[in-house]
């Protein structure tokens, strides 16, 4: 990115403050498609049938073992699948805190060679 600054459609669309519709910058952008990646369900997509993760469905489970490192898995995998023109995941943590799920991943925004850490929950 040769000095200017960036932006894209803030993801799920709205409208800012102004009326118009929101954006944001290329880093939170990067992070609402991590998002996305997450929290779609496979066959949700109508084009994209294999697109997103399961882990919406687990919810509803209780945080074991299991559980944590099928998330750790899925998470990996699909980061890398669907995500990784956009950033090299270097970690992902998962932990069960108090019956929810956090998911902790570190990741380089490789366009602006940025390195970043995100949580998500469940």
């Amino acid at each position: 990115m040769s000095g200017h600054r960036r932006f894209d459609l803030a993801y799920p669309l709205r409208k800012d403050n102004r009326g118009r519709i929101a954006s944001s910058g290329y880093l939170g952008h990067v992070r609402e498609l991590v998002e996305l990646v997450l929290f779609t369900r496979p066959g949700e997509r109508v084009n994209r049938p294999d697109f997103g993760t399961a882990i919406p469905e687990t919810v509803f489970e209780r945080p074991t073992q299991e559980v944590l490192a099928n998330v750790q898995f899925v998470v990996q995998t699909s980061l890398q699948k669907f995500m990784s023109d956009v950033i090299f995941v270097e970690s992902v943590a998962v932990e069960g805190v108090d019956n929810r799920i956090e998911i902790i991943i570190i990741y380089l925004v490789l366009p602006l060679k940025e390195r970043v850490e995100e949580r998500f929950s469940l």
